[in-house]
């Protein structure tokens, strides 16, 4: 890793239990760091912490395990997390499901919250904002949102896709939702010390997701990974920016949209309330 490097630091990163966020979560312990695992199987987080533990010889990884299709587990993860450290040096949005539902059939959570929606979008926007104390305090600090080159407007007419479900639609909407986001807190942020960005890591890498969509894998969960780790370290990465691998990138023209981007921050505070976790 190069610029400030990792140690010392505490990094938090979901998703990292299968695919690009476990080969980070070694990388970032491996240059000095603590890192919070997150995943839904106990299991597969203890083998993470393990390949840690003998890559380091240390005890650098510590397991918090929560489901971000339940916005509920959400809070009660953030609320691990503040009770867990002291500081939060980065926080890396990486956890995400796929295009591909059973039988192509859109998925709702009990409160009719879009699944895709849900697990790529709200509750990095949920998790995020519950940690922003921690990352203020901790500053300089960084958010990394884990996005996507496929990215498609919103629209806030049907939001959650009751007409005409599309699992691809849902799952570029999500992503560009990230994006959205990650330029709205940059802008809020701005003073802080706390930088925000987003990134399509690779296209099509070699994980669990893109096999379950019946995909032949184009590159590698390194090429993505060292990507995310430019964006974890390097000096030059500046805030407010949407990156295509290393290279800064223009996004979807809605990303780019004031009004737009007002109009999903009410969308989202909107189904919080429903949740009942705002």
């Amino acid at each position: 890793m190069t610029g400030t490097g990792s140690e010392g630091r505490t990094v938090l990163i979901t998703g990292s239990t299968d695919g690009m966020g476990r080969w980070l979560a070694l990388r970032v312990a491996e240059s000095g760091a603590r890192v919070l695992i997150h995943g839904r199987s106990a299991d597969r987080a203890e083998q993470v912490r393990r390949e840690i533990h003998e890559a380091t010889g240390e005890d650098r990884a510590e397991i918090l395990l929560a489901d971000f299709a339940d916005l509920r587990e959400v809070d009660r993860f953030a609320d691990e997390v503040a009770a867990r450290t002291a500081r939060l040096d980065v926080l890396v949005n990486n956890a995400g499901i796929g295009a591909t539902s059973p039988g192509g059939r859109r998925e709702i959570d009990e409160l009719g919250v879009e699944r895709r929606f849900a697990v790529n979008y709200l509750s990095g926007y949920r998790l995020t904002r519950r940690l922003l104390p921690l990352l203020t305090a901790s500053a300089p600090s960084r958010i990394v949102n884990v996005s996507s080159a496929g990215q498609r407007a919103l629209d806030f007419a049907d939001p959650m896709m009751e007409l005409g479900y599309d699992g691809m639609r849902a799952y570029t909407q999500s992503k560009l939702a990230q994006i959205m986001f990650t330029f709205d807190l940059a802008e809020e942020l701005r003073d802080s010390g706390v930088a925000v960005n987003a990134l399509h890591p690779a296209t099509f890498m070699d994980t669990t997701m893109v096999r379950e969509g019946g995909i032949s894998p184009w590159s590698t969960v390194e090429e993505g990974g060292n990507a995310t780790l430019r964006l974890i370290d390097a000096a030059d990465v500046g805030t407010g920016r949407y990156f295509n691998g290393t290279a800064q990138a223009h996004a979807d023209p809605q990303a780019y949209d004031p009004e737009a981007r007002r109009r999903l921050r009410e969308l989202s505070e909107k189904l919080l309330i429903q949740a009942g976790v705002a």
